[in-house]
């Protein structure tokens, strides 16, 4: 039915991400009038904003360790299915308490997209095609960021900002009946696949080396590991900051309306979305022409990370929409540049059993940001009256994480190479070639 089925599972991946975060941007979008609504200062719409970040960090990790034991299919129809629905009854909070409940939950079904979605391309790819592959299924969160502006800010404005979730709760459980339709965790398991796909996937196989079973803390502990959790949040430091109170800031201190900012909210993800797309491409690029994976992906990850921190940092102190707009967009073009390489380091060295884990306690690490960012934005905003300072924090904290990753990302140990992964253990798993 599909010539290349292993890009339609990315497809639907896409459709995923784009959902996830038209659903978490929402919040944002619709802050003023939830905020005039519910009576919440700027420090209490901070605490809001991290409330979706206590169950989403943890979930992370949780959700990546039960796609290595049930199946990412499984746990991508368990967690939308929650997030989803969690999403449509915000729009029944009629208190900051009730609020903080439903943003707890949400964030516990939306933990586990990313984790997941790694193990599928894990599970999916051959070596050369997973960074890529990555790229391709994460683009679709900045289109989502982007939409969330003139979506969810047109029938906020038109209906009220309560419909505008009942709507994209209907749009993620879609999604759901799709995914149960067409999804496997394997390509063994899909009754579509042609043998040409089937053929790529085996060859794969066939050409990578088994790794040794190694007990999931030896990974935990690993400084390479370590150093790119503390990179991802640096990225999702920028991120989360971003996503939750630029909205604000163009209304607040830049005084756009509602519409206005909508449109003006979606230039750098759009721009976003473009370096999502092509740091893939260009990882594997380079990957193909050095045969040195990792040196690809630290190449772009903190180089590109570094760039996206100097220009939050002067968008601080800029003046004029214009220009705080176009640093932004800059800055997130190139934070999204890094977006696939955290994942393509796991996959480049950690063995396939452990990908879900590993990776999830990496997204843990990262969306710790998620609970800080907001909240401190909240304060600093509360105490100064300034958005400045916020600004030029998120930088410096991006600039560490880039740091990290130059000084101690280094290949696996070869004592961690040995071939004594047994042939059942590699049924469902694409492994790296090294």
């Amino acid at each position: 039915m599909f010539a290349r089925l292993r890009w339609f599972i990315v497809f639907l991946l896409f459709l995923g991400g784009g959902i996830s975060y038209l659903d978490r941007a929402a919040l944002s979008i619709a802050a003023p009038l939830i905020a005039q609504d519910l009576d919440l200062d700027p420090a209490r719409l901070g605490i809001v904003f991290s409330s979706f970040f206590f169950g989403y960090a943890l979930f992370c990790f949780v959700g990546g360790w039960a796609s290595d034991r049930i199946g990412p299919k499984n746990v991508f129809t368990l967690a939308m299915t929650v997030w989803s629905v969690f999403c449509g009854l915000t729009a029944a909070a009629t208190s900051i308490a009730a609020l903080l409940v439903v943003r707890v939950i949400f964030g516990m079904g939306e933990g586990p997209f990313s984790a997941t979605a790694n193990k599928v391309v894990s599970n999916w790819f051959p070596r050369h095609e997973q960074a890529s592959a990555v790229g391709l299924a994460n683009a679709g969160q900045p289109i989502g960021a982007a939409l969330a502006g003139p979506v969810v800010g047109t029938i906020a404005v038109m209906a009220g900002w309560r419909i505008s979730f009942i709507v994209i709760a209907v749009i993620g459980l879609a999604w759901v009946a799709c995914w149960v339709l067409f999804a496997t965790d394997r390509p063994d398991q899909h009754r579509w696949l042609e043998d040409s796909e089937r053929e790529t996937v085996e060859k794969a196989r066939a050409d990578a080396p088994a790794l040794s079973r190694l007990p999931l803390s030896a990974y935990l502990r690993r400084p390479a590991i370590l150093a790119t959790a503390f990179a991802f949040f640096g990225y999702a430091y920028i991120l989360y900051f971003f996503l939750s109170w630029f909205p604000s800031y163009l209304t607040s201190a830049q005084h756009l309306s509602i519409q206005k900012m909508g449109v003006v909210n979606a230039i750098p993800w759009l721009v976003g979305c473009v370096g999502m797309v092509l740091g893939g491409f260009v990882c594997d690029h380079i990957y193909k022409r050095t045969g040195n994976p990792l040196f690809a992906r630290k190449l772009i990850l903190a180089g590109s990370l570094a760039i996206a921190a100097v220009c939050v940092a002067l968008a601080g102190v800029v003046t004029g929409v214009a220009a705080v707009v176009a640093l932004m967009a800059i800055s997130v073009f190139f934070m999204y540049l890094t977006a696939n390489t955290y994942w393509a380091i796991v996959l480049d060295t950690v063995e396939p059993g452990r990908v879900g884990s590993v990776g999830g306690f990496v997204h843990l690490i990262a969306n710790l940001a998620g609970i800080v960012a907001p909240a401190v934005t909240g304060f600093i905003v509360e105490w100064t009256g300034s958005f400045a300072g916020a600004f030029v924090l998120t930088g410096a904290i991006a600039i560490l994480g880039a740091l990290s990753v130059a000084v101690f990302v280094r290949s696996p140990a070869k004592a961690a190479m040995a071939p004594t992964l047994m042939p059942e253990r590699l049924a469902g798993a694409v492994l790296p070639r090294r």
